[in-house]
């Protein structure tokens, strides 16, 4: 597994090997995702807007 995330952090996120390491691993997994949804290999799991966060009443 770490082999793997690994190569995904230097392959595919453009990070030195140092840098994955280093890296919190909750840091990595975060990226990792982020990179996901934004080549649309993955979904997220909610969608949100400023509405759904901030009341109405409150803006």
């Amino acid at each position: 597994m770490f082999t793997r995330l690994l190569y995904y952090g230097v392959a595919h996120l453009h990070l030195s090997q140092e840098e994955v390491w280093l890296m919190p691993f909750g840091l990595l997994l975060d990226l990792w995702e982020c990179h996901k949804q934004y080549f649309g290999i993955a979904k997220p799991y909610r969608e949100l807007t400023i509405d759904d966060i901030i009341p109405v009443g409150l803006a």
